[in-house]
C-alpha cells in the first residue's frame, strides 16, 4: 500500500509539472500564427507564377492550365508571368533572389535548371529552393518538318548532312536535347538559338528555317496532331504513351558507347521533368501551407480531366521526392562529366 501511494504522488506530482509548464497559445496568438502562414495570409494577396519561356509553350499552357484551380485553393489572385531568356534560365535566376514570401512561384524546366548548374551557367544552387511538387516528367520528342524525307532516325544520320535544331538558347531544354543528341549521333549540326517558346521553334521547323526541335511528348503530340511536324523517335528508353509505334533513341539507331553515355546522361535529367518551386528561405510554415495547397490544387478532379483533355497530364511527386531526385542529379555527375557536357553544349 505504501509503495502504490508513493507511485501515486508521484504521477500526479509529474501531471501538475506538465500543466504548469504547459504555456497556453492565446486566440490573439493562434490568429496571428494563421495569419502569416495559412489562408488569411494569402486572401486579397496575388501570387506571380513564373514561366521562363514565351506564350504558346508547354510551360505557359500548363501554367495557364493550374493558375486559376490554385487561386481557388489559396483564396489568391495568381497570376502567369511570361519571363524569357537565355531557354529559362533568366527567370530561375531571377526566382532565386526572389523574397522569400511565397508570393512568387515557378513551374520550371528540370532538366534546363539541372544543365546550367552542372555546367556554371547558373546563379543558384538548384538544391536550394523551395520545391512544392514535380508536375510531371514527360520524355522528349525528336520532330522534323511533315514532309521531310526523313521518316526514321537512321535516315537521318545516315544522310551525312548539316543539321538545324531549333533552340531557345544553349540551356535551355530544346538546345540541352539538341545538343546531346547530335552529340551521340555524331550529327554534323548548328543549334539556332533566339526562339522564345517550343511552338515558335516548332513553327520554324514546319516553314524549312530550321530542320528539327526536341521537345516534351504533349507539345509533340500537339504539333503532329497539327499536321506541323513529324516524330522521328524518343528520347528516352521507354517509348511515348502519345507515339506508342515510334521508336525510342536507343532502339532507332547505332551508337558507340560514348554516344550511348550522352543519350544515358540527357534521360535521366530528363527525369527531373516540369517542377513547381519557390525562392529559398520561405518561412516554414508559410511554406508547409503553400505545399499543401498546391498538392490538392494537382489532385483536383476537374483539373485532371482538363489536363487529360488538353493532353497536357499531371503526374505529381511531392516536395521531398522531387528535391531528393534534383540532389541526386546534380550531386552524381564528376568533373570530368560536367567538363564534357560543357564542351557538348558551347557548341553552336
Amino acid at each position: 500500500m505504501h509503495c502504490h501511494a508513493m507511485i501515486t504522488t508521484r504521477w500526479v506530482i509529474l501531471l501538475w509539472l506538465a500543466v504548469c509548464w504547459t504555456v497556453p497559445v492565446s486566440p490573439a496568438q493562434a490568429r496571428e500564427t494563421e495569419k502569416e502562414t495559412g489562408k488569411a495570409f494569402y486572401s486579397g494577396k496575388t501570387v506571380r507564377m513564373i514561366v521562363g519561356a514565351g506564350i504558346g509553350g508547354g510551360f505557359h499552357v500548363f501554367s495557364r492550365m493550374i493558375a486559376p484551380y490554385l487561386a481557388e485553393t489559396l483564396g489568391a489572385t495568381v497570376i502567369v508571368e511570361n519571363q524569357p531568356g537565355a531557354g529559362g534560365l533568366v527567370a530561375l535566376n531571377r526566382l532565386y533572389t526572389a523574397p522569400p514570401d511565397g508570393l512568387q512561384i515557378s513551374l520550371a524546366n528540370g532538366t534546363m535548371a539541372a544543365s546550367a548548374q552542372l555546367t556554371g551557367y547558373a546563379r543558384f544552387d538548384l538544391a536550394s529552393f523551395s520545391y512544392l511538387s514535380t508536375v510531371g516528367t514527360p520524355p522528349g520528342l525528336w520532330l522534323v518538318e511533315p514532309n521531310s524525307p526523313f521518316r526514321e532516325v537512321q535516315q537521318a544520320v545516315d544522310a551525312r548532312k548539316k543539321w538545324r535544331w531549333a533552340s531557345a538558347g544553349g540551356t535551355s531544354m530544346l538546345g540541352i536535347g539538341a545538343a546531346l543528341t547530335c552529340e551521340a549521333l555524331k550529327l554534323d549540326c548548328h543549334v539556332v538559338q533566339g526562339y522564345k517558346s517550343s511552338a515558335e521553334a516548332a513553327l520554324s521547323v514546319t516553314r524549312g528555317e530550321t530542320d528539327a526541335i526536341y521537345v516534351p511528348e504533349s507539345s509533340a503530340n500537339h504539333f503532329v496532331n497539327a499536321r506541323q511536324n513529324w516524330a522521328l523517335a524518343t528520347i528516352s528508353r521507354g517509348r511515348s504513351r502519345y507515339f506508342p509505334n515510334r521508336p525510342t533513341i536507343f532502339e532507332a539507331a547505332r551508337m558507340d558507347a560514348d554516344g550511348i553515355w550522352a543519350m544515358e546522361f540527357l534521360t535521366n535529367i530528363e527525369k527531373l521533368g516540369r517542377v513547381f518551386l519557390a525562392p529559398p528561405g520561405i518561412p516554414p510554415g508559410r511554406l508547409a501551407y503553400l505545399q499543401d495547397a498546391v498538392k490538392r490544387t494537382l489532385h483536383n478532379p476537374q483539373l485532371i480531366a482538363e489536363g487529360e483533355k488538353m493532353d497536357r497530364h499531371i503526374e505529381y511527386l511531392d516536395p521531398a521526392g522531387t528535391r531528393q531526385n534534383v540532389v541526386a542529379v546534380v550531386g552524381s555527375v564528376t568533373p570530368e562529366q560536367k567538363a564534357r557536357v560543357l564542351k557538348i553544349l558551347s557548341r553552336d
